[in-house]
């Protein structure tokens, strides 16, 4: 029996188990994440085209992140049944059938292909996106936020082989556009199901005398409802601008390269942090550098409805990328402070459903909107949203302290 799939009868705590598998998964995430890079930088032009109506432009993303919503059950699942390995692996599967999918439908001219392939690449984003999850498995409380933050990091080259591929290939088939990134999207999804072999981690089963606890009594705990609620609020506001931001921006005049590298920026930005940001938890505390990063996001709107010109576009996706991955980290953090090592994948899972179906609906929206109302109202959307989470987290804040000092 592989190492991957031996129960064992208690958590294991093995930081450099932790740091070996971080690694390996950082190395994956730059593979897998140019997935995502490649559909938001292309998918809604390409939607554009070959829509029936303009206000469907973005519904390919839409797809996508229904994708990542919906996969996000069955990947726990199936980790918690056969391991993280084979969980991630089969998510491999479908990233390689997304990039051949809507390959074909950009040669066919086949919307409805387009949308099929962007969902099979949101089931390949449920798997990677729990990469970060299986990082701290085996981590101690004192490194989790690191390894956490070690396998976003991996992004960072995500940032630049996404764009950059877009870039290379768009015009390789013309009058295709974008044919040939597809192609390069596949192949990105198998490089990374290599690389994933080399993940190791015990599959751990809970002993017999071990009472388990429904799933309904551990997310109806205050913090878990609170992380859950900052990684909704992080992620879905960051995908409503960021997957309406390259088709405002070719609206508005600039060129499809511009908004390309806006997305580079973008990419870069939400990744870059992730050296420091696990530190920083550590130092200051999950509940600090989550508001911190809710905070930016609130600055990101503010700075898109002051001006339409690149460097507005651009600026606002620097910091709309640095504000998701404070408090998304901090979002994910929170969420391993509740639950045992047993309940691990059952309540990973349940929140990342949350989070990608809040995804799901502000992606959805962002089209309408932008089609509408225009570009300000995207981000004029954002502040509240934010602000109501934000007094959330100040009041769990202000409850752990008052908790502390009662004890």
């Amino acid at each position: 029996m592989s190492a991957l799939a031996e129960p064992i009868p208690h958590a294991v705590h093995d930081d450099g188990l932790a740091r070996r598998n971080a690694f390996v998964l950082a190395c994956a995430q730059a593979l897998a994440g140019g997935n995502n890079t490649v559909i938001v930088s292309t998918s809604s032009i390409i939607g554009s085209i070959l829509a029936p109506e303009k206000g469907f432009a973005t519904l390919p993303i839409t797809f996508m992140v229904f994708g990542m919503w919906a996969g996000t059950l069955p990947v726990g699942a199936l980790a918690r049944r056969y391991g993280r390995r084979f969980a991630l692996q089969t998510g491999s599967l479908f990233g390689i059938s997304s990039g051949l999918i809507s390959y074909t439908a950009v040669m066919q001219g086949s919307f409805a292909l387009l949308l099929a392939g962007t969902f099979c690449g949101g089931l390949y984003a449920s798997a990677h996106q729990s990469y970060r999850f299986a990082a701290a498995d085996t981590a101690s409380e004192r490194f989790r936020a690191r390894a956490v933050s070690y396998v976003l990091a991996g992004g960072i080259f995500a940032a630049v082989l996404g764009p950059q591929l877009v870039i290379w290939t768009k015009d390789i088939l013309s009058p295709h556009l974008f044919a040939a990134s597809f192609l390069g999207q596949s192949a990105c999804a198998l490089a990374a199901a290599v690389v994933l072999h080399f993940v190791r981690i015990p599959h751990f089963k809970a002993p017999a005398h071990h009472e388990r606890r429904p799933l309904g009594a551990i997310v109806r705990q205050p913090r878990f409802m609170v992380a859950a609620a900052c990684g909704m609020a992080a992620y879905a506001m960051m995908n409503m601008v960021m997957t309406s931001a390259p088709l405002a921006m070719v609206g508005c005049g600039h060129s499809v390269t511009e908004a390309t590298l806006g997305i580079q920026w973008h990419v870069l930005a939400m990744y870059g942090p992730s050296f420091f940001t696990g530190g920083l938890i550590a130092r200051y505390g999950v509940e600090r550098i989550t508001g911190i990063g809710l905070a930016l996001i609130c600055v990101t709107a503010v700075v898109a409805i002051s001006g339409i010109t690149v460097a507005h576009f651009w600026t606002a996706l620097v910091l709309l990328g640095i504000g998701w991955n404070l408090a998304f980290i901090g979002a994910t953090t929170m969420v391993t402070q509740c639950h045992r090592a047993d309940e691990r994948t059952r309540v990973q899972a349940f929140n990342d459903f949350l989070v990608f179906g809040a995804m799901a609906v502000s992606s959805f929206s962002s089209g309408q909107l932008l089609e509408t109302v225009g570009w300000a109202a995207i981000n004029e959307v954002v502040i509240p949203v934010v602000l109501v989470v934000f007094a959330l987290l100040m009041w769990t804040r202000l409850r752990s302290r008052a908790a502390l000092q009662g004890a």
